[in-house]
């Protein structure tokens, strides 16, 4: 038996918005050293402040830290909604370290903002940024995290006032402007004099073909996060990692995924340190650039 008074095991409680929780997110949980892994799938708001209960009245103030929540499912409007239930359950110093990644979009998104900052020679302040399908998850999340760190950023989209919508939205929440366009009718227009693209559409589908992308004479660096053909972008292979093609520094959905990984890990990794921290993508980012301080991304 142990001893009581000893450091107690970590536990990660997965809660997944679909039916059955996430094997991926599971599995990098386990690699990434938690001891007991507690998963549930189907979850709502509904029914999470019992289970967020489960976790803050069995252990005392000192071992709470040892307690963690993920949050994820492939339904990322679902899962915010998830994890504000599980902050509001949160009360006085009952609470424990949160991780929110539904969908791999906030490790996703602060591993393809890594790579734009490793392109634009280490600082994107004043760089100007687009987003191709940038009113999804994980667009919206690196038009945030590239508009905090001082990029000008243009979210691309089918529809110019989701684009729109998404935009102003996104520039209250970081208190600097962004602007917005039709993919489909206006793209040339919209990534003029663009330096940085990143495309985060959905699996194969070309959001930015070669016919335009060779009369983008400003840009600099491209990164695609589709891994399934056609590319995102056309010229860039999954597994390029800041690899030259026709001048362009390129990084493909694979070659960022590996720093994704390491991210996810990291980040599950932060939640035992503490037991009141909410890893939402602003500091899923800053396990990244601490990861890569010094290093390729």
């Amino acid at each position: 038996m142990a001893d009581p008074g000893s450091v107690k095991p970590s536990i990660l409680i997965q809660l997944d918005t679909a039916p059955q929780p996430s094997v991926f997110d599971g599995v990098v949980a386990v690699d990434s050293g938690v001891d007991h892994l507690f998963r549930h799938g189907g979850i709502g708001p509904e029914g999470v402040r019992d289970l967020v209960y489960g976790a803050l009245f069995t252990r005392g103030p000192g071992d709470l830290k040892r307690s963690a929540i993920f949050v994820g499912g492939s339904d990322v409007a679902a899962a915010e909604q998830v994890l504000e239930a599980v902050k509001k359950s949160f009360f006085a110093h009952f609470r424990v370290s949160v991780l929110f990644d539904a969908n791999g979009s906030n490790t996703t998104a602060a591993a393809a903002v890594l790579a734009a900052i490793k392109g634009s020679g280490g600082n994107l302040q004043g760089v100007k940024t687009a987003v191709l399908a940038g009113t999804g998850p994980v667009g919206q999340r690196v038009a945030r995290l590239l508009s905090r760190l001082g990029a000008e950023v243009a979210i691309g989209s089918r529809s110019l006032d989701r684009a729109s919508t998404v935009a102003s939205r996104i520039g209250e929440m970081t208190g600097r402007p962004l602007s917005s366009f039709s993919g489909e009718t206006n793209l040339l227009d919209g990534l003029k004099e663009v330096s940085v693209v990143i495309a985060a559409g959905a699996a194969g589908v070309t959001l930015l073909p070669e016919s335009i992308r060779e009369r983008l004479t400003d840009l600099k660096v491209a990164i695609d996060l589709n891994a399934v053909p056609p590319s995102g972008i056309e010229l860039i292979k999954p597994t390029d990692q800041d690899v030259t093609h026709q001048g362009l520094r390129c990084w493909g959905a694979l070659g960022v995924g590996g720093t994704k990984m390491k991210i996810h890990k990291a980040a599950i990794q932060a939640l035992f340190e503490t037991n009141d921290r909410v890893l939402d993508a602003e500091e899923v980012l800053a396990i990244g650039q601490s990861l890569t301080s010094g290093a390729g991304s």
